[in-house]
């Protein structure tokens, strides 16, 4: 009887010990979910972190906060190895192994654990993307393009509604009873199978390299536009736009230190709706102006040379897609992100239609390349002062993102890698491996001195990265993959898109491209 009792208590005991283990590892699996450290591959990982700016931004605060410190500090006796270890979490594979629990379960039982995010949570990550900082340059493309203009605001909030829709139909095949199963999980395997077989890798490295870019150029973008509105809140100081770059580039150098985004995310939601009252304090001044609108300034006109440029700006504040793949599988309910995706480019489309008309219309022809730089001088600088503060905080994020993308391709890669990893074998950073990072932190510093033009930095992304990843990718791998299935109008609609995508970006960037380098040898001969 008594060895029966032990045996039954100690069966117990067992269950009770596998249980809270499993429980432990999927907690501290969705902790990690939640930072947006994947453990399967890099890819859905930074597909958040690609996102623009402001939707992995917001993304990292708001999920950060949600983590107390209690829920952390309840892990049992390793609860500083989990918050220590997780910024080597996808480098040394210190993080719980993806393809099982401990005691042989499937990922499944993981998957249900780790945290989802509701369609509203979602609908306003998607609006931190596209309702970012850079819709200040949109008025600028409304002096050049007019009613055309926002026509155009309006067409690339339906394309990119409905690009970033069929992006997530080629996650989905039927099985054998006619049910979709997602069997992809990221923007690379779906331009991987387009690929496959015969370069199953290449399509992901074209994705790869246009996410560096668009990342890389968006750090250009934010050291640019701190040192114009420094130049241009204070205008009687004796430092030029290009001093003022470099003092913003002095401040950002730490980026160089940083393995995860603990430090910088606490400032996100503060930075997002510190922007979104900046918004409104220009809308409010225009429509204090109202009597001394210019409508006869907006005309059925456009600039041939510069309009390109326009379009690209607005294509570069639309882009989400990147990020839209992670995104749609965190959901609760996959089945609302046609609704949610509906909603949140309506929205976008008023707000920046009316912000891009309203701007204009109060300062018609001398609407500047930043907005805010129109604005009087003392609520230019209280405006421009936050613009750079949040464009200082909003820098680490595409920064660490490209930085991981760089290292995972060239230094990571599975004995494929072209160069030695960064990191020694205690997960710290070589002294070689911190260069690396400094002089890409000088490499945007250099271009935003030699090009300091943000509407044509601007336009010169969107029409390359923002057109090929919004408008181009989508359409092309939809026909690839689901042809069989779609309906003639569905054909219409994809082969149509590529092509106005395909002559918007070509046309884009050659404008783009002689505005720069005009500009590229006026520096120098300076």
């Amino acid at each position: 009887m008594a060895t029966l009792i032990r045996s039954k208590l100690s069966n117990k005991l067992s269950n009770a010990a596998t249980a809270v283990s499993n429980k432990s590892q999927a907690k501290v699996s969705g902790m990690f979910a939640r930072m947006g450290f994947q453990a399967a591959t890099d890819d859905e990982a930074l597909g958040f972190a690609a996102c623009d700016d402001l939707d992995y931004d917001h993304r990292q605060g708001m999920q950060m906060d949600i983590l107390s410190s209690d829920e952390i500090g309840g892990e049992g006796s390793g609860d500083g190895g989990a918050t220590e270890g997780d910024s080597h979490y996808q480098r040394d594979g210190t993080g719980p192994p993806h393809s099982a629990s401990k005691d042989g379960g499937s990922t499944s039982q993981l998957s249900e654990d780790r945290p989802r995010i509701t369609a509203w949570e979602a609908g306003w990550n998607v609006t931190n993307a596209i309702q970012g900082m850079f819709v200040l340059g949109l008025p600028y493309a409304i002096l050049h393009g007019g009613y055309l203009g926002l026509f155009l605001i309006i067409f690339a909030a339906v394309v990119c509604c409905y690009t970033g829709k069929i992006l997530i139909a080629c996650l989905y095949e039927e099985d054998e009873d006619g049910q979709l199963v997602r069997v992809r999980d990221s923007y690379v395997d779906i331009a991987n199978a387009c690929c496959a077989p015969r370069f199953p890798s290449l399509g992901g490295h074209v994705v790869n390299v246009a996410q560096i870019i668009e990342l890389v150029m968006t750090c250009i973008l934010y050291v640019v536009v701190s040192g114009n509105l420094m130049y241009n809140s204070f205008p009687n100081m004796p430092i030029s736009q290009k001093s003022w770059a470099i003092i913003a580039t002095a401040a950002l150098l730490p980026c160089a230190f940083l393995k995860n985004l603990k430090a910088v995310s606490k400032f996100s939601l503060l930075c997002t709706m510190a922007h979104f009252v900046i918004n409104i304090l220009v809308i409010a001044y225009c429509l204090s102006r109202a009597r001394d609108w210019a409508w006869e300034k907006v005309k059925f006109y456009i600039d041939v040379k510069k309009f390109p440029i326009s379009i690209g700006i607005i294509v570069f504040s639309y882009t989400s897609q990147i990020f839209l793949p992670s995104l749609e599988g965190n959901m609760q309910k996959p089945s609302e992100f046609h609704c949610m995706m509906n909603w949140t480019h309506i929205a976008a489309c008023i707000l920046k239609g009316l912000f891009a008309l309203v701007a204009y219309l109060t300062w018609a022809d001398e609407t500047k390349e930043v907005i805010t730089d129109n604005l009087p001088p003392t609520i230019r600088a209280v405006v421009n002062l936050f613009l750079v503060a949040k464009a200082l905080l909003s820098y680490p994020l595409p920064f660490f993102a490209a930085v991981e993308v760089l290292e995972k391709t060239f230094f990571q890669d599975s004995g494929r890698a072209y160069f030695p990893d960064c990191y020694g074998g205690d997960g710290r950073l070589k002294s070689w491996g911190l260069t690396l990072r400094c002089v890409l932190v000088v490499f945007t510093l250099l271009m935003a001195i030699y090009v300091p033009h943000f509407a044509l930095l601007m336009g010169l992304t969107g029409s390359l990265t923002g057109a090929g990843l919004c408008f181009l990718l989508p359409s092309l791998f939809h026909l690839k993959l689901l042809w069989r299935k779609l309906l003639w109008h569905q054909v219409f609609f994809d082969v149509a898109i590529f092509v106005i995508g395909g002559i918007c970006s070509v046309s884009g960037f050659i404008h783009s491209m002689e505005g720069l380098i005009e500009a590229f040898k006026y520096n120098i001969e300076e």
